[in-house]
Order: C-alpha cells, then sequence, then structure tokens
C-alpha cells in the first residue's frame, strides 16, 4: 500500500551527488514529492531530506541503491509520525488588496502567519506548518488574487532524541577500534 515516506539520508557534499541520488527514483519511476538538503548537526555532512508516495518495498529498495553512492554515509526512512516537519510558503499580495479591508489581516490571523515586507507594490506574507495548512491559506488568500507563492520543501527532524546518524557513527567507530587492538 503507498503511503507519504520521509527518506533522509547524510552525505558528504560533492558536485554531482544530487544528479546521482535524484536518477536511483527516476530509474524506480518514483515521484518525488519535496527535497530539502542542508547542514545537519554533524559538521561537514550534509542530510538530505525527501518525501515520496510509494510502498514500504520500493521506499527500502530505494534507500538500499542511495547507500550505494560513495558519498552517502547512511540513509533512513520513516513514516510522517515518526518525524517533526514543517514546511515555509511564502505570499505576495497587492498591498491594494490589504489595505481595502480588513479580510487579508483576519485571514494572516486565522492561519497564524505573518506579514514580512510592506512596500507601496506588495506585502509579503510568511506561512509555516504542514503543506495542507499553506495550501489552505493560499487557496482563501487567492480570492485577493495572490502575485506569487512558493513552498519550500520539507525539513524534517526525527522524534527519537538523538539523530540516527550519530547512533551509526559510534557503531561504526567502535567496530573499527575493535579491529585496530
Amino acid at each position: 500500500m503507498k503511503q507519504e515516506y520521509n527518506i533522509i539520508a547524510f552525505t558528504e557534499n560533492h558536485i554531482g551527488l544530487l544528479n546521482r541520488i535524484t536518477i536511483v527514483f527516476t530509474r524506480r519511476k518514483v515521484n518525488i514529492e519535496s527535497l530539502t538538503v542542508s547542514e545537519s548537526a554533524i559538521k561537514g555532512i550534509s542530510k538530505f531530506t525527501i518525501v515520496v508516495n510509494s510502498t514500504s518495498e520500493q521506499v527500502s529498495k530505494i534507500v538500499q541503491q542511495i547507500e550505494k553512492q560513495v558519498e552517502v554515509m547512511k540513509a533512513f526512512y520513516h513514516t510522517n509520525d515518526e518525524l517533526i516537519f514543517q514546511e515555509i510558503a511564502l505570499y505576495k499580495v497587492s498591498t491594494e488588496a490589504l489595505t481595502e479591508s480588513n479580510q487579508i489581516e483576519n485571514l494572516v490571523r486565522k492561519y497564524n502567519a505573518r506579514i514580512l515586507e510592506i512596500t507601496k507594490e506588495y506585502t509579503v506574507i510568511e506561512k509555516t506548518g504542514h503543506k495542507e495548512e499553506t495550501q489552505a491559506f493560499f487557496h482563501e488568500l487567492n480570492e485577493f488574487k495572490v502575485l506569487q507563492f512558493i513552498r519550500s520543501g520539507r525539513v524534517a527532524i526525527t522524534r527519537s532524541t538523538t539523530e540516527r546518524l550519530s547512533e551509526f557513527l559510534a557503531e561504526r567507530d567502535a567496530i573499527l577500534s575493535k579491529k585496530d587492538d
């Protein structure tokens, strides 16, 4: 049964790695819903967060293929309930629409959004939350003709108290030190 999965991959930062990782999905005909790459809590290590709709078996195979990349230290997959995650969305609306009535201001309050910038021509509004929340805000705000809209990829952390890569590195270091003895 298909469901939403989050693939987390810890990597070294090398040119071409993103391309090689996305090819893994292309070959298996799995669409990437969201992809975010950033520094991790461990110096020199990047963290890929990739969201897909697929089966557990398919995601497991994809993770195994990702781990075959030389620069990938370790990859994991999680369901949504194993993570805490958010996205950020930015909306640009006409400042005239904002000042003509208090409806946009009421929507900003209703959706717990915030105004980032106001100019003579436009106003930029920010909303963080899950995709469903940012989309719902867009649909209501679009009654006032949204000029521009963008949503980031997902950023996520596990509900576990430690980063799983830390556990993997500790195990690896213990194995390596035993070999040295």
